[in-house]
């Protein structure tokens, strides 16, 4: 262990994020066993070993917290797209990345769901969520424009394109994970191919 590895030497930053990241996963842990109701602040920094100083240091209220559990521990999916590759090269990237994620998915996809049924019923964690999506569907917007200048060859705005791509992938995994023999490989292929404006072959 090198000096820049000790933990002393360690920045703050850095155990504010081992600290985040244990809040959460504790709260994690109180949601599987006495659900969401059950996962107070209090509960959270007792079993934490951490003060509700600590916890508050970290989220600004309960729903803050409990609205970290789902972007932490749902996989995201994550497309490898070379410079220059074209809407439809970016679609395949998209619906293999998809493909790719359902394993892991799979594994969390009760827990997922749980977690949505809860946040449909607290205005709070509605708030929380809406604000996150709105983040990520700007920088997702602003990324395809980066790759389409003035949208080009897009088929429809950044703003819209990135909202159903959101809700195409989410829809697909849900019922990939109810209904496998359905939701094969090649009908998220065709799905996005869609997008692109292409029919898709089938592969198998």
């Amino acid at each position: 262990m090198t000096a820049a590895d000790s933990p002393r030497r360690r920045p703050k930053g850095d155990k504010r994020a081992r600290t985040r990241a244990r809040l959460i996963q504790v709260a994690a842990e109180l949601v599987e066993e006495k659900g969401y109701d059950g996962a107070t602040l209090q509960e959270v920094a007792r079993r934490a070993g951490m003060s509700n100083g600590a916890v508050y240091g970290n989220f600004r209220n309960r729903e803050d917290l409990l609205a970290a559990i789902g972007p932490t521990y749902w996989p995201r999916v994550r497309p490898q797209v070379r410079p220059g590759a074209g809407l439809a090269e970016i679609m395949r990237a998209i619906a293999e990345a998809l493909i790719a994620a359902m394993p892991e998915r799979s594994a969390v996809g009760a827990g997922r769901l749980r977690g949505l049924a809860y946040t449909l019923g607290n205005g709070g964690l509605m708030t929380r969520g809406a604000a996150v999506a709105e983040e990520r569907y700007a920088a997702a917007a602003g990324w395809w424009r980066e790759r389409c200048p003035d949208e080009a060859g897009l088929p429809m705005p950044a703003e819209d394109l990135v909202r159903v791509i959101n809700a195409l992938t989410e829809g697909l995994t849900f019922q990939r994970l109810l209904t496998p023999d359905q939701i094969t490989d090649d009908v998220i292929h065709a799905a996005f191919a869609a997008l692109a404006g292409e029919r898709s072959k089938p592969r198998g």
